[in-house]
């Protein structure tokens, strides 16, 4: 390599940080990550308005805004009602459902966080020029 290239080559995010260190922390993180939401149990619950079921509902603006969109694909109303009744459905999916951390020792709640944690704090530790460290 010429002496110019050597000058250019930067480590991890273009500081002479250390690109072993980036690795090293990238896969602690995704490691830790990848544990920590294996460990998460989602769930959905009932659409309920006034004890009754709510899903049919939210329906409605949808499927006549698809109506319109049908009978004319430049009408307003018809795209304002199909994009606000999606909407709507995504926002019932969200509000509805329900997380729960399912149960594990101690041991592996505290493995997960140390690699997560550790991993973040590695990655930005590389990040930073070794003038800093």
């Amino acid at each position: 390599m010429a002496e110019t290239e050597k000058a250019a080559w930067k480590g991890a995010g273009g500081t002479p940080g250390g690109v072993k260190l980036f690795l090293v922390g990238a896969i602690m993180a995704i490691v830790g990550g990848y544990m920590l939401l294996n460990q998460v149990t989602v769930t959905s619950g009932f659409w309920r308005l006034y004890n009754y079921s709510a899903f049919g509902i939210t329906l409605i603006p949808f499927l006549f805004g698809i109506a319109f969109l049908f009978y004319n694909s430049k009408s307003i109303p018809g795209w304002i009602l199909t994009v606000g009744g999606l909407l709507i459905i995504l926002t019932g999916i969200l509000i509805n459902l329900q997380i729960y951390f399912r149960p594990t020792s101690l041991w592996n709640t505290l493995t997960m966080l140390v690699l997560l944690v550790g991993g973040i704090a590695l990655v930005f530790r590389s990040l930073q020029s070794f003038s800093q460290q």
